[in-house]
């Protein structure tokens, strides 16, 4: 009977000696697997879409001390009940950020949605390549596509800190998107804050007019005085929802593709499915060499 020349019995379990003797029996698979997974990565590196990332490290302001009196009581009122408006005070401009009605606002303001969609627009014609309605890219699509490929907020809840990222094709695109998003937070926020300061204070110096008791005159006049103080400070403070701790500057290397990291993983796993395909096939010429065995014997 003649058996198999393979190291390898039919009734023997492989060891690592015998799982090395067929790698390198057939290292060439194995080089020439690794060959072409390494040049396909190369090649995917050198057409692969490079993106850049720009960050601005920002700090949530702490208005508590710009609303006058009658947010001094609250604030004292709820510190004794053990209530922490810090918290809700510094989601509001952060949920402003994160918002799809503020990042719509900025999509379309900017005019994103040719940038954002650039392989559905025909620039040289100045209109989507498609011209059915279904097939062509509007806002929503552009907030979904913005939220989870460009735009990025992290809070450091201990730090109390907020980066915003900003991940675009040109790392000059990136740089000026993150620096104005912030811009307009603080505008929006401040223009929010003096429309609402602005209504109180008509409406207070109507009801200070109209009022014959002095002491609601009083009250009246230091809830005006409190109205006043955050329409000075909103009109005055650029930074009025977010200080800028750090601005975005024009990132000098790429965020992808990562060569390194590629190359190598691609080197890994055309390493690892060569020698599995080795140790498999050779499993399977071992169970059939097995199988074979009782046959030939009994027909001696």
């Amino acid at each position: 009977m003649t058996v198999d020349s393979e190291r390898i019995g039919p009734d023997e379990a492989m060891n690592l000696i015998d799982a090395w003797v067929v790698i390198w029996r057939d290292k060439w698979i194995v080089a020439a697997a690794i060959l072409i997974g390494v040049g396909i990565s190369v090649i995917y590196i050198l057409t692969a879409q490079e993106w850049y990332q720009a960050e601005v490290l920002l700090k949530p302001v702490d208005t508590r001390s710009n609303q006058g009196l009658s947010s001094e009581l609250g604030g004292a009122l709820a510190s004794i009940v053990g209530i922490d408006v810090t918290a809700s005070i510094s989601a509001e401009p952060i949920a402003v950020l994160k918002s799809r009605e503020f990042n719509g606002a900025f999509i379309a303001d900017l005019n994103l949605l040719p940038i954002l969609f650039a392989r559905k627009w025909d620039a040289s014609n100045k209109r989507w390549k498609s011209s059915d309605v279904a097939d062509q890219p509007d806002v929503r699509d552009g907030i979904n596509y913005f939220d989870k490929n460009v735009r990025k907020v992290q809070e450091d809840k201990k730090s109390a800190l907020v980066t915003l990222t900003i991940e675009w094709k040109d790392a000059a695109t990136a740089a000026n998107w993150a620096n104005v998003i912030v811009e307009r937070v603080n505008d929006l926020m401040r223009n929010r804050a003096l429309a609402t300061a602005e209504y109180n204070v008509t409406y207070l110096k109507q009801e200070l007019a109209a009022s014959t008791v002095v002491t609601m005159q009083q009250s009246i006049g230091r809830v005006l005085e409190s109205e006043l103080q955050k329409l000075v400070i909103a009109k005055g403070n650029k930074e009025f929802a977010f200080r800028i701790i750090d601005h975005a500057q024009i990132p000098k290397y790429r965020v992808w593709p990562q060569r390194v990291l590629i190359v190598s993983g691609s080197f890994l796993v055309s390493l690892a499915l060569s020698v599995f395909f080795l140790l498999s096939r050779s499993a399977i010429r071992r169970n059939r060499l097995s199988a074979t065995i009782p046959k030939a014997s009994g027909s001696q």
